[in-house]
């Protein structure tokens, strides 16, 4: 019930981690369609995909002044922005003007990711309970469920602009439906001492390390399955719709556990599953067994990201909530735009396997993150 309760309380900004998921899970899917159109290596296409994150960086400093002149409209505009600018890649065949159009994706996507992951952190304020894990878990529904989709759209040979079209209806429908109040929070009285730089950055890195561990796998397991197992365009899509899925039973359990159990406990006891995955997926011999290890690393690295952005409105003073949530969710998400650089320069140099493999190292450095961040005093006064 308290998964249920969680989402009835954060249920708008809950529709809008929907609508991300369903455009990343359509894009995971469609990723080696995509590719070919573009007809360049693994590592020029990763190369291309730089071009999200420097979307990206740019909405770390937009988001906030956006917020402040948006306001309750703030999803509702992030909503269509995303929606509109999905349909430019799906149909784009030249590199250049690819990378060109993930970068107005990353800035679409960055404006949203910080607006409702700030609306989600005053409702945990508000209400004084964990809701990130739940919110972040219907990110994963979706994106399953739409990978799940565009792998049967790939066995008919529907073209990625038509998929992505329809996905952006539906999410412009739901637009009039994600008006939410700002919450007014004064500045304290005493606003002396040193701006929190230094603990904004360090739950920012515990972010940074989950989302790039995710978008390896977003990015390139269809790939590692059609290409280094062998397997057939759906199987290939199934490979991102088993993370998803998944990553969404580990936040529906994290959003349990961590009303019971300490952050860092969790993040430590996650992060060992999803390395573990990682090496399954990195020594598979068959998709089942590549699925195996997706699905392993989904799960365990499923609560890593959400408790990295929920620390971080925990350990800042209210009044500078959205700007802290918008410099670690940037520093965070930016992580789904360079793993697939790394990991493109990785796949070229050594394999799939070699890079999944780097995966489950990188997962690890969450854990003496989470430790540093499990130290330093919330801004409440909490233990």
């Amino acid at each position: 019930m308290s998964i249920l309760s969680a989402l009835k309380i954060s249920r708008r900004p809950a529709a809008a981690f929907v609508v991300v998921g369903l455009f990343w899970g359509c894009f995971a899917a469609y990723v080696p369609v995509i590719k070919a159109q573009l007809d360049v290596n693994d590592a020029l296409f990763g190369t291309l995909l730089l071009g999200s994150a420097t979307g990206l960086v740019s909405s770390m400093w937009l988001a906030p002044k956006a917020d402040k002149v948006l306001g309750a409209r703030s999803m509702q505009v992030g909503i269509i922005l995303l929606s509109l600018v999905w349909l430019l890649p799906a149909q784009v065949t030249v590199p250049v003007v690819f990378a060109a159009t993930m970068g107005l994706v990353g800035m679409a996507s960055g404006l949203l990711d910080v607006v409702m992951n700030a609306r989600v952190s005053e409702l945990e304020a508000k209400h004084n309970r964990p809701l990130m894990n739940a919110n972040h878990a219907m990110f994963s529904v979706a994106y399953a469920a739409a990978a799940t989709i565009t792998g049967l759209a790939r066995e008919a040979e529907i073209t990625p602009l038509f998929v992505f079209a329809g996905f952006s209806a539906f999410s412009v429908l739901m637009a009039p439906f994600l008006r939410m109040e700002v919450a007014k929070v004064d500045a304290d009285a005493d606003t002396s001492g040193d701006y929190p730089l230094w603990p904004i950055l360090m739950a920012g890195f515990i972010v940074l390390v989950a989302f790039m561990s995710e978008a390896t796998v977003e990015a390139w397991s269809a790939l590692h399955i059609e290409r280094t197992l062998g397997g057939g365009a759906a199987e290939g899509a199934l490979g991102p719709a088993m993370l998803g899925f998944t990553m969404a039973f580990g936040r529906f359990s994290g959003q349990a556990i961590s009303e019971r159990v300490r952050d860092v406990t969790v993040v430590v006891c996650a992060a060992t599953i999803s390395a573990t995955g990682a090496i399954i997926a990195a020594l598979a011999v068959s998709p089942m067994m590549a699925y195996v290890g997706f699905g392993v690393l989904g799960l365990g690295v499923s609560v890593i990201g959400p408790i990295g952005l929920a620390l971080v409105g925990r350990i800042v003073k209210p009044h500078l909530r959205t700007e802290a949530i918008s410099k670690a969710a940037v520093l965070g998400f930016s992580g789904f735009f360079f793993a697939p650089v790394l990991m493109g320069l990785v796949s070229e140099a050594y394999g799939l396997r070699v890079a999944f493999g780097c995966v489950a190292a990188l997962i690890m450095i969450a854990v003496p993150l989470a430790i540093t961040v499990g130290r330093m005093p919330r801004a409440d006064g909490k233990p």
